[in-house]
């Protein structure tokens, strides 16, 4: 798969999460076929120029840290935009428990 299709693969992914869930980097990886790829799904998201038509504020790592290089501004500005969707932010972490995206589809 080129660089190309699987950074696609992933920003499609993240569109789906809806407005006051988080997935992880991890999951995304498993959700487009490619289990184990948590740093790949980052690196790709990295490269998001549109914040708002690809909501990569909604990614956290598998522990629900946010991203210490969040591009559009670091963790203070990923932590403000998830507050601003409900979701409750302890420090720089978010309780996967509560807010973890449960796609229907997945069951």
């Amino acid at each position: 798969m080129s660089r190309t299709n699987f950074k696609e693969k992933v920003f499609a992914m993240v569109r789906r999460i809806p407005c006051g869930k988080v997935e992880t980097y991890g999951g995304i990886a498993e959700r487009i076929g490619h289990p184990g790829a948590a740093r790949a799904v980052g690196n790709a998201l990295h490269e998001n120029t549109d914040g708002v038509r690809t909501p990569c504020h909604r990614v956290v790592s598998g522990q629900g840290r946010l991203a210490p290089m969040y591009v559009f501004g670091g963790t203070a500005e990923q932590k403000r935009r998830l507050i601003a969707e409900g979701v409750e932010v302890n420090g720089i972490r978010v309780d996967l428990k509560k807010y973890l995206w449960k796609d229907p589809s997945d069951e």
